[in-house]
Protein backbone atom coordinates (compact mmCIF):
# COMPACT_ATOMS: atom_id res chain seq x y z
CA UNK A 1 0.00 0.00 0.00
CA UNK A 2 1.13 3.14 -1.21
CA UNK A 3 1.06 6.36 1.52
CA UNK A 4 0.82 9.14 -0.75
CA UNK A 5 -0.94 12.49 0.07
CA UNK A 6 -3.44 13.58 -2.20
CA UNK A 7 -3.16 16.76 -4.71
CA UNK A 8 -3.38 20.02 -2.53
CA UNK A 9 -5.68 21.38 -4.93
CA UNK A 10 -8.25 18.49 -4.89
CA UNK A 11 -8.66 19.01 -0.75
CA UNK A 12 -11.65 19.80 0.64
CA UNK A 13 -10.08 22.17 3.62
CA UNK A 14 -13.89 22.83 5.10
CA UNK A 15 -14.09 18.86 5.66
CA UNK A 16 -10.68 18.50 7.29
CA UNK A 17 -11.66 21.67 9.55
CA UNK A 18 -14.07 20.04 10.99
CA UNK A 19 -13.02 16.78 11.40
CA UNK A 20 -9.73 18.11 12.95
CA UNK A 21 -11.91 20.56 15.70
CA UNK A 22 -14.52 17.45 16.18
CA UNK A 23 -12.19 14.97 16.17
CA UNK A 24 -9.84 16.84 18.46
CA UNK A 25 -13.02 17.54 20.98
CA UNK A 26 -13.72 13.67 20.63
CA UNK A 27 -10.21 12.23 21.01
CA UNK A 28 -9.76 14.23 24.25
CA UNK A 29 -12.94 13.76 25.65
CA UNK A 30 -12.81 9.64 25.07
CA UNK A 31 -9.34 9.18 26.10
CA UNK A 32 -9.60 11.44 29.37
CA UNK A 33 -6.35 12.89 28.28
CA UNK A 34 -6.79 16.17 26.83
CA UNK A 35 -3.29 16.72 25.07
CA UNK A 36 -4.42 13.66 23.26
CA UNK A 37 -6.86 15.72 21.32
CA UNK A 38 -4.14 17.76 19.83
CA UNK A 39 -2.80 15.18 17.48
CA UNK A 40 -6.15 15.17 15.21
CA UNK A 41 -6.27 19.20 15.59
CA UNK A 42 -2.80 19.87 14.63
CA UNK A 43 -3.11 16.91 11.93
CA UNK A 44 -6.25 18.50 10.39
CA UNK A 45 -4.42 21.74 10.44
CA UNK A 46 -1.06 20.87 8.43
CA UNK A 47 -3.21 19.45 5.94
CA UNK A 48 -5.64 22.31 5.77
CA UNK A 49 -2.44 24.26 5.82
CA UNK A 50 -0.63 22.61 3.04
CA UNK A 51 -3.82 23.15 0.62
CA UNK A 52 -4.61 26.58 1.71
CA UNK A 53 -0.83 27.61 0.89
CA UNK A 54 -0.74 25.69 -2.62
CA UNK A 55 -4.25 27.28 -3.70
CA UNK A 56 -4.11 30.70 -2.04
CA UNK A 57 -0.78 31.61 -1.04
CA UNK A 58 0.97 32.12 2.36
CA UNK A 59 -0.98 35.60 3.84
CA UNK A 60 -4.36 33.59 2.93
CA UNK A 61 -2.77 30.18 4.69
CA UNK A 62 -2.01 32.55 8.03
CA UNK A 63 -5.43 34.05 7.97
CA UNK A 64 -7.08 30.80 7.61
CA UNK A 65 -4.57 29.37 10.39
CA UNK A 66 -5.48 32.16 12.57
CA UNK A 67 -8.99 31.67 12.72
CA UNK A 68 -8.46 27.57 12.74
CA UNK A 69 -6.89 27.94 16.06
CA UNK A 70 -9.35 30.60 17.26
CA UNK A 71 -12.05 28.62 16.63
CA UNK A 72 -10.09 26.10 18.97
CA UNK A 73 -9.74 28.82 21.58
CA UNK A 74 -13.10 30.41 21.34
CA UNK A 75 -14.79 27.17 21.95
CA UNK A 76 -13.16 26.91 25.45
CA UNK A 77 -15.15 29.88 27.32
CA UNK A 78 -17.94 29.13 25.39
CA UNK A 79 -18.68 26.00 26.16
CA UNK A 80 -18.60 27.61 30.12
CA UNK A 81 -21.41 29.84 28.61
CA UNK A 82 -23.30 27.01 26.24
CA UNK A 83 -22.11 23.51 26.99
CA UNK A 84 -19.12 22.24 25.62
CA UNK A 85 -20.66 20.36 22.57
CA UNK A 86 -22.68 22.72 21.57
CA UNK A 87 -19.55 25.14 22.01
CA UNK A 88 -17.60 22.48 19.56
CA UNK A 89 -20.14 22.43 16.75
CA UNK A 90 -20.59 26.71 16.96
CA UNK A 91 -16.49 27.12 16.98
CA UNK A 92 -16.39 24.60 14.41
CA UNK A 93 -19.42 25.76 11.93
CA UNK A 94 -17.69 28.79 11.88
CA UNK A 95 -14.14 28.14 11.17
CA UNK A 96 -15.20 25.29 8.54
CA UNK A 97 -17.54 28.21 6.69
CA UNK A 98 -14.56 30.26 6.57
CA UNK A 99 -12.35 27.69 4.99
CA UNK A 100 -15.16 26.95 2.45
CA UNK A 101 -15.71 30.43 1.27
CA UNK A 102 -12.21 31.54 1.38
CA UNK A 103 -10.58 28.10 -0.08
CA UNK A 104 -12.96 25.48 -1.34
CA UNK A 105 -15.70 27.53 -3.45
CA UNK A 106 -14.95 27.58 -6.92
Amino acid sequence: MELKLKDAHKVSTSTVVAAGLIGGWLTARESGIRPLGTIPLVAAGALAGRTWNAKKGPSVTAGLLATYVGAFGLSHPLAKKVGAWPAVIIATAGAAASAYVVADAH
